[in-house]
Formats: C-alpha cells, sequence, structure tokens
C-alpha cells in the first residue's frame, strides 16, 4: 500500500510533471470546471457542466448509456446548501464532524450517476464517478479516485464505496499536510487535482 508519508516533494512533482507533459491542455477538466463554476446556483445548469466532464473522463462505464440528468439535478438542488459549504473549504478541514454529510452526499449521487445494465436487470454504479463529480463542485476539498488508485491506497471500493472514499480522503488530507506548500502556486490547479495528476501518472499509467 502506498505510504504517503513517505513522498517526498520531488517525487510528487516528478508525477504531477508527468501528467502535465502528457495532457498539456486538459481541455475536458477546464471546461467542466468552467462551466460548473459558471452555471453555480443553478442545478440544472450545473448538472449539464458535470455531463461534459462525466461522460468523456469516464466513458468506460458510461460508454453503454448515459445517466439521468434529471435524477442528477435533483441531486444538486436537494444539497445545495451543503455542497455551497463543501465549496468553500479545503482537504485540510475535513474530520470526522463532517463525515454523516459526506457519506450521504456520496450515497446520493452514486445512485443519481447510475445507469441500467446492458442486457439485464438492475443499475450499474460507479464510485469514480461520483468522486470526479464532487471534486468539479468542491476541487480543494474532494479527492479524485479510479480503481488503481483506491487499490493503491487500500481503498477497494466493491463494498460500502464512502466509507472506503472517506478513507482515501484521510490519505489525501494527510498528503495536503506534508505537502501541499511545495505546490506551485502559478500552476492554476488546486493541491487535490495536482495530488490527482501525481496519482494517475503514478498508479493508473505507471508514467514514473
Amino acid at each position: 500500500m502506498a505510504d504517503v508519508l513517505k513522498l517526498t516533494p520531488r517525487e510528487f512533482a516528478r508525477g504531477y510533471k508527468a501528467y502535465q507533459a502528457r495532457e498539456p491542455r486538459d481541455a475536458m477538466y477546464r471546461i467542466a470546471t468552467f462551466l460548473v463554476k459558471h452555471h453555480w446556483g443553478r442545478p440544472r445548469d450545473m448538472a449539464d457542466g458535470l455531463g461534459v466532464l462525466l461522460l468523456t473522463w469516464n466513458n468506460a462505464f458510461y460508454r453503454y448509456g448515459s445517466f439521468d440528468f434529471n435524477r442528477l439535478e435533483v441531486a444538486i438542488r436537494r444539497n445545495m446548501a451543503a455542497i455551497n459549504g463543501f465549496r468553500k473549504r479545503n482537504i485540510t478541514s475535513l474530520s470526522k464532524v463532517g463525515e454523516p454529510a459526506i457519506k450521504q452526499l456520496f450515497n446520493e449521487f452514486l445512485e443519481a450517476l447510475r445507469v441500467k445494465k446492458k442486457d439485464e436487470e438492475g443499475f450499474k454504479r460507479s464510485p469514480v464517478a461520483v468522486a470526479k463529480a464532487l471534486h468539479l463542485l468542491a476541487p480543494s476539498f474532494f479527492p479524485i479516485w479510479d480503481i488503481r488508485i483506491a487499490i493503491a491506497y487500500g481503498c477497494r471500493y466493491y463494498d460500502q464505496p464512502a466509507i472506503k472514499y472517506l478513507k482515501f480522503a484521510y490519505y489525501m488530507q494527510a498528503l495536503a499536510q506534508n505537502l501541499s506548500q511545495r505546490a506551485p502556486a502559478s500552476s492554476g490547479r488546486s493541491f487535490l487535482k495536482l495530488i490527482d495528476e501525481y496519482n494517475y501518472s503514478k498508479y493508473t499509467q505507471g508514467w514514473v
């Protein structure tokens, strides 16, 4: 399992720079971030902004069909007060006091972003899509993961994904406490975005 306390500033920088060298424009993330910010407070339009990223960034999951945009709009609208609060926060403020609200939000989005199974009854759910959506709504508070990143941190999410996400978030908090002062202020990225670029380079793609 990844040891967050052993990650050095040099290795951290090597990871996110490897990502930026291969994805210099990061266009879909930038567009989705802009759309969410531009339409903030209008759940219908915010859902459309999230969809721009989720249907491309998580295309492996959504290749057989989209989630229900109306269901996502309802989830955003119902939780707008909580989302507003999280958007103002930094990952370093994560604490046990907020865990119930985070688990509730995660689980509501897990249902909102589900898709119907192909050729069989029931629905498929994506903890990856949830993390990406929450990150776009609160980019300094909610971290991003995928299955390889989750496994690397001992947070395999096939059961109790909301609890595993909280465990993962605390690991990302530890990284922020150790490394956030070393992040380049001019990058235009939140620290959690840089962490995701490092994680993606190292654990998803093996570039470093």
